[in-house]
């Protein structure tokens, strides 16, 4: 069974104005994702760093929608000290610190897939895609890919 890792952006993107076709999709696309999850086709992992950075959302309303997103994930890993290394070696990239905590964490729980709506992050990663131990992916390309 596939795994995959939801980054924090994913989550949100439901939640994001969808009067942009571009948003409406990838928000279909996650929704569906994690339709599969929890009908047992995929597995989702998750993280500390995601429940770290979900618990840092001002909007209170925004912050629980996306908690009970979260809450369908079937594994929660938790940043190892050698993962912590990893992630200063991705940081070394230009990756911003929590991506690059994202990223250690997906490598670590071995997915098929981190995906993320983070189109900056996106480019980095396609740019350093040997540096990586997991394809990183837009949640509507990978699902496009999958059916």
């Amino acid at each position: 069974m596939q795994k995959v890792y939801l980054d924090t952006c994913c989550l949100n993107r439901p939640f994001d104005d969808q009067s942009q076709v571009r948003v409406r999709l990838e928000s279909e696309a996650i929704l569906h994702i994690i339709e599969r999850c929890t009908s047992g086709e995929l597995r989702w992992v998750a993280s500390n760093i995601l429940d770290f950075e979900i618990g840092q959302t001002q909007d209170a309303d925004r912050r629980e929608r996306v908690h009970t997103l979260r809450s369908f994930a079937d594994d929660t890993v938790t940043i190892t000290a050698s993962r912590l290394q990893r992630s200063q070696e991705i940081e070394a990239l230009g990756i911003s610190k929590l991506d690059a905590r994202h990223i250690a964490c997906a490598e670590q729980a071995q997915v098929d897939a981190f995906l993320t709506t983070d189109d900056r992050l996106l480019k980095l990663t396609n740019r350093f895609k040997s540096h990586f131990q997991i394809a990183i992916e837009n949640p509507l390309t990978w699902i496009s890919d999958k059916r």
